[in-house]
């Protein structure tokens, strides 16, 4: 596969954001595992400006055409997808195969408002890629022979620690956007509180100028809780098992979501997951098992399950060690094959 790897160029489109602002997304660390594998990798823009980005997307895509093979595109719901879309109208004029990536919880919606733009995007693709068996399912009506490959991580760097006996230390990881919900993290540590005098929520994640943040410290303010609500902002992807090492309990409170890495991490040192049960979540995480799933949009619901894990004897062993578990499968080293695989065999086809 050496010399194979090696003859195969490949270019990723896709939202790039700069190191200093945001983590890696999972196409930029999947970008990186192949240049440290001997592939040949390019990435467009991290411009950040919307407008921008689009006319450096399309540059790149066309000014590096000779500097590649086949091109790997992120796919997104919103606007977003008018990016893909003319990405992809690109990259057929320049006849260069290309391998779309389904992410993000708000696709399936998104393809059910606009079947037609979706089912002409899917149908120019060389493949199709989503790490979620909930999105495969949903797209199978547009494309039957979609590819699930998980989102990985090198589950070796996430030092775990069994949680028998978790204390109140809660932890909050995504970026402050309405979709997260961030304010519903706040909301639960005001109902457990007065039970739990010594409860903390660390919340980390880059503020993404939505109002959300905004938000999260005025509900802060509302129920006083400056000195149990710790919130830290964007922190460099090496950074985050440490972040998440600190915590006993994880909340994930979106309303949206597929198959979120922040979660697996949390999985992977160990932590006691609760989380809204939308999207891909409940193909993600098994309710009782490795995690507790409660319905989007309650705090209540949500703050009962952590008074659980606090106070029922034996659950937070079982979650905690169950998700160790769960997290191994998403290591590196039994993902990476799969996407070296697929790009041999559409360079192969071309």
């Amino acid at each position: 596969m050496i010399r194979q790897r090696l003859d195969v160029r490949i270019l990723f489109v896709g939202n790039f954001l700069p190191s200093t602002v945001a983590s890696k997304s999972a196409s930029e660390e999947l970008l990186v595992r192949l240049n440290t594998n001997g592939w040949q990798v390019l990435k467009t823009t991290s411009q950040q400006s919307r407008t921008l980005k689009i006319f450096y997307m399309l540059g790149d895509t066309i000014s590096k055409s000779g500097q590649y093979d086949i091109a790997v595109v992120d796919l997104f719901s919103g606007a977003a997808f008018i990016w893909a879309e003319l990405v992809c109208a690109a990259l057929k004029a320049l006849d260069k195969p290309f391998i779309l990536v389904l992410h993000g919880g708000g696709l399936p919606d998104f393809a059910i408002k606009h079947p037609h733009r979706v089912k002409r995007l899917l149908n120019g693709t060389a493949a199709v890629v989503t790490p979620s068996q909930w999105i495969a399912q949903a797209f199978a009506h547009w494309r039957s022979n979609i590819r699930c490959i998980p989102n990985a991580i090198q589950v070796s760097a996430y030092p775990f620690r069994l949680r028998p006996c978790p204390e109140p230390r809660l932890c909050w990881l995504r970026a402050f956007h309405a979709v997260y919900q961030p304010w519903l993290a706040v909301e639960v540590v005001a109902r457990l509180k007065a039970d739990f005098p010594a409860i903390e929520l660390t919340m980390i994640g880059p503020d993404k100028r939505d109002g959300s943040l905004e938000r999260v410290q005025e509900l802060i303010r509302q129920h006083h809780l400056e000195d149990a609500v710790h919130i830290v902002g964007g922190v460099a992807k090496p950074e985050v098992p440490r972040w998440l090492s600190q915590g006993e309990i994880f909340l994930n409170t979106t309303n949206v979501d597929n198959t979120p890495v922040s979660v697996i991490e949390a999985l992977a040192c160990g932590l006691c997951v609760v989380s809204t049960n939308v999207g891909g979540i409940p193909y993600l995480l098994e309710d009782e098992a490795d995690a507790l799933l409660v319905p989007p949009d309650d705090p209540q619901a949500m703050a009962y399950a952590v008074r659980r894990i606090l106070t029922e004897p034996g659950l937070a062993e079982r979650l905690s060690r169950n998700a160790r578990a769960k997290a191994e499968k998403f290591d590196w080293t039994n993902v990476l094959n799969s996407w070296e695989e697929l790009f041999i065999q559409v360079s192969q086809a071309v």
